[in-house]
C-alpha cells in the first residue's frame, strides 16, 4: 500500500555527467541534485533550455543512469520494473501511431498497462470526454493539431490511474482554453490527491497550478521552496477596495506621510489578465452556438481518477500476495497418492486396450469394455486378433526389453 508520509521522490547528490567516445567528462547536465517530492502535491521543475531539466526526469524514469548520487520513486530505485505500473508520463513530444484513431490510441496503452477489456472502454470513454476529443475520437490522431497531440498525450498519460503523474510541458501547442483546460486538470489531480511533477517554460502555468517549486541553471539548484513565499514581496503592501474619490486619496496621503513617513508608490485600476478576457469573448461566442471544428470544452475528472491512490488495482496485488503468504505459511505440499498393489500400471493398461483384453475395475466387475469385448468375439464376421502390423509393435513393447538383454549376454 501507498505511504502517505514518505515523499515519492527523493534525490540526494543527484549528479548526470555526460562523457565523449574517449570517456572524458564533455557535459555536466545535473549536479549535487537534491530534491524531495511529497504526496499530493504539484511540484514545478522550471529552467532555461540546458539546465537539467529533462536528464532529471529521465533519471527519474530510469530511462537514464545516475553518474552519482541516489534515487528513490515510491520507495524504490526507478529501475524497478514493479514503479513503472504506477506512473504516467507525458512527454515533451507526443509519440503517437499517426494512423490509429483516438480510442485506439488509448486501448493500445491501456493494454501494455494490462488493464480488462471492460475497464480500457470504459476509461477511454471517460478520458476522450475529460480532454474534448469525443467527437473527434474516430479520426487517425496524425491529423490531429499540436494542440489536439497535446490533449490525447495527456489522457494516455492518465490511463493507468496514476500514483506518479510526470508532465513536460503539458500546455506546449495548446491555445489559451486548452491550457486552462489541462491547468485545470492538474489542480483538480493535485486536489484529489495525485502527485505531479510539471516541468514548463510557460511560468504563468507554473506560477496558477504548483505548491513548490525548485529552479535549475546549469544543472545545480538554484532556489527552492513555496511558491507563494518565493514570489512575496515583503518591502511592499498592497491594498485593493472599490474606487474614492480623488479628496479621499489625498487625505490617505496626509496620513501616511504624518504617521509612516511613507508616501503612496502607486494608484491604478487593476487589470484583468490577458488569458482571462480572452476566455470570456471564447465563452460569448460558444453560448452564441457559433461553430468550430477544433477540440471542444472538457468534460469532469473520470471517477477513477478521482480515488485515492491505492485504492485500485494495487490494493487487489496487496491482498493477493498477502493472502497467497499467508496459505504458503500454512498449507504444506501435497504429495501425489501412490498407486495400490492390485492398480494395474497405466502402461499395461494400454497394452491390453491394443489387444482387447478385458479390464476390471477397482471391485473386480469387469467394465464395459470387457462385455464389449465379449460380444466381439462371438460375432463370426469380426477379426478377433490385431492386424499383423499391430501385433508386431504389441509383441516388441512386451517383449523387446528381453530380446535385448538376451542380444548383449550373446
Amino acid at each position: 500500500m501507498v505511504d502517505r508520509s514518505a515523499p515519492v521522490v527523493r534525490t540526494v547528490g543527484l549528479g548526470k555527467t555526460f562523457k565523449d567516445f574517449w570517456r572524458r567528462a564533455r557535459v555536466e547536465a545535473v549536479s549535487d541534485l537534491n530534491l524531495e517530492i511529497r504526496p499530493g502535491e504539484v511540484f514545478g521543475l522550471l529552467g532555461p533550455n540546458g539546465s537539467g531539466k529533462t536528464t532529471t526526469i529521465k533519471m527519474l524514469l530510469g530511462l537514464l543512469y545516475p553518474t552519482r548520487g541516489r534515487i528513490s520513486v515510491l520507495g524504490k530505485p526507478p529501475t524497478d520494473v514493479s514503479v513503472k505500473g504506477r506512473i504516467g508520463f507525458l512527454p515533451e513530444d507526443s509519440y503517437l501511431y499517426r494512423y490509429l484513431v483516438a480510442g485506439e490510441t488509448l486501448d493500445f496503452y491501456g493494454r501494455l498497462f494490462r488493464l480488462p477489456a471492460r475497464i480500457r472502454r470504459d476509461r477511454c470513454d471517460r478520458l476522450l470526454d475529460m480532454v474534448g476529443l469525443r467527437h473527434e475520437a474516430r479520426r487517425p490522431v496524425g491529423e490531429y493539431s499540436k494542440g489536439m497531440a497535446r490533449r490525447i498525450g495527456l489522457a494516455q498519460a492518465l490511463i493507468n490511474d496514476p500514483e506518479f503523474l510526470i508532465l513536460d510541458e503539458p500546455t506546449s501547442g495548446l491555445d489559451p482554453i486548452g491550457a486552462r483546460q489541462i491547468k485545470d486538470v492538474i489542480k483538480t489531480l493535485g486536489r484529489k490527491g495525485k502527485t505531479i511533477l510539471l516541468s514548463s517554460h510557460v511560468l504563468a502555468d507554473v506560477e496558477d497550478v504548483c505548491d513548490r517549486v525548485t529552479i535549475l541553471y546549469g544543472g545545480t539548484q538554484r532556489a527552492a521552496g513555496d511558491i507563494h513565499e518565493l514570489l512575496r514581496e515583503r518591502n511592499v503592501t498592497q491594498v485593493t477596495m472599490p474606487t474614492v474619490s480623488e479628496e479621499t486619496l489625498a487625505q490617505v496621503r496626509d496620513l501616511l506621510r504624518r504617521l509612516e513617513h511613507k508616501d503612496i508608490l502607486e494608484v491604478s485600476n487593476p487589470r484583468l489578465k490577458l488569458e482571462d478576457f480572452f476566455l470570456r469573448i471564447v465563452s460569448e461566442a460558444q453560448a452564441a452556438n457559433v461553430r468550430t471544428y477544433g477540440a471542444r470544452g472538457g468534460g469532469d475528472l473520470p471517477e477513477f481518477l478521482a480515488k485515492p491512490s491505492g485504492t485500485g488495482a494495487e490494493s487487489v496485488i496487496d491482498s493477493l500476495v498477502t493472502a497467497a503468504s499467508k496459505r504458503s505459511q500454512t498449507v504444506t505440499p501435497s504429495q501425489p497418492p501412490k498407486p495400490t498393489p492390485d492398480e494395474t500400471p497405466p502402461s499395461q493398461r494400454v497394452i491390453d486396450d491394443l489387444l482387447g483384453k478385458p479390464k476390471a475395475d477397482s471391485t473386480g466387475a469387469k467394465s464395459d469394455n470387457s462385455a464389449s469385448a465379449s460380444a466381439l468375439a462371438k460375432a463370426p464376421d469380426v477379426e478377433r486378433e490385431a492386424p499383423a502390423a499391430d501385433r508386431d509393435v504389441i509383441d516388441a513393447l512386451l517383449h523387446g526389453d528381453a530380446k535385448g538383454e538376451g542380444e548383449r549376454e550373446s
